[in-house]
């Protein structure tokens, strides 16, 4: 019995190893030493814009380690920005509070408009590519879709609770959202139809569009975290949760849409096979210890070169980490 126990200890141990990257990440840059109350990266890994806690928002070029540009919201008050979002183009980026936000482009760094949102506050945003169009979830469950260019509003009523997620396709055409009502929808922004349902056992909280429109990811607040295919509406994959409970607050496809890359509000991060749900490497991104709390939520995830995934999280810091 000793000699099996043993056997068996140490397979699992080998099969835990397997799954998990190494340890320390390759590369690390400090982007905010007292810390960060939202991040996202581009695409391609090499910005990324970071809301800081006490030096407003950064653009940083990640390669050549140096911030390009540095932004506020309103002048002389402190930084309210919670919510970072770059288009899939790379080319513009928005930055939120909870009733206002701001539409930048990336090349020049000026901000394109000052938008306000009154009528009920700001719970998630997400904008196209070349900064057209801006899609912003509600907390009185209203979703609003804006063409920046005409000046067009539509308003989806599909929910019934306030909304904790959205995403919207790189031409802005179609929108996928999550809310406490138990459902996630993905709909055409032209008509306001809803295409398909995705229902789950509690709150969705994550929501996420692979940009070349095969997949939808949603995940709940009970560790149920799905791939639809896009085609059908159908179920693709489920993921394989090793833990209890597990939430998100960074998602993306990758590796043209083969991968999908998240991390969670307690660091950790994974690397996921889109087709079965396994997972197939897993870190812990790095702490602060003299932040408080010392933690390390994780904003954004992206490939960087086909073998390396970059983390930008609420520690202040954006890492590295090999895929190989």
């Amino acid at each position: 019995m000793k000699k099996i126990s043993r056997w068996l200890a140490a397979s699992l141990l080998g099969l835990l190893a397997a799954c998990t990257g190494g340890s320390d990440p390759v590369a690390q840059w400090e982007q905010a030493p007292s810390g960060s109350y939202a991040a996202d990266l581009t695409e391609d890994g090499r910005v990324a814009v970071v809301s800081t806690v006490d030096r407003g928002v950064l653009v940083w070029d990640l390669p050549q380690n140096k911030v390009r540009y540095q932004w506020q919201h309103k002048k002389d008050t402190a930084n309210d920005v919670f919510l970072v979002r770059i288009s899939a183009s790379g080319t513009h980026a928005v930055t939120a509070g909870r009733n206002d936000f701001v539409i930048w482009d990336l090349e020049t760094g000026k901000a394109v408009g000052y938008y306000s949102q009154e009528e009920s506050s700001i719970r998630d945003i997400a904008i196209s590519s070349y900064g057209r169009y801006v899609l912003i979830g509600r907390s009185d469950g209203k979703v609003e879709h804006v063409d920046l260019k005409t000046g067009r509003r539509l308003e989806f009523l599909g929910h019934t609770e306030k909304i904790n997620s959205v995403d919207l396709s790189p031409n802005g055409r179609y929108a996928l959202t999550g809310g406490n009502d138990y459902a996630a929808y993905l709909w055409d922004t032209q008509s306001g139809q809803v295409i398909w349902r995705f229902n789950h056992g509690s709150r969705v909280s994550k929501v996420a569009l692979d940009p070349k429109g095969r997949y939808a990811f949603t995940a709940d607040s009970k560790s149920k975290a799905n791939i639809w295919s896009l085609k059908d509406g159908k179920l693709l994959s489920q993921l394989k949760i090793p833990a209890r409970q597990l939430i998100f607050s960074a998602v993306r496809f990758a590796n043209d849409g083969k991968w999908l890359i998240t991390g969670s509000p307690a660091r950790r991060l994974q690397l996921w096979d889109v087709l079965t749900g396994q997972q197939l490497k897993a870190w812990q991104v790095s702490a602060r210890n003299k932040l408080r709390p010392s933690g390390g939520v994780i904003y954004s995830v992206a490939l960087q070169d086909d073998n390396r995934i970059i983390t930008a999280s609420s520690s202040g810091l954006a890492e590295a980490w090999s895929v190989q």
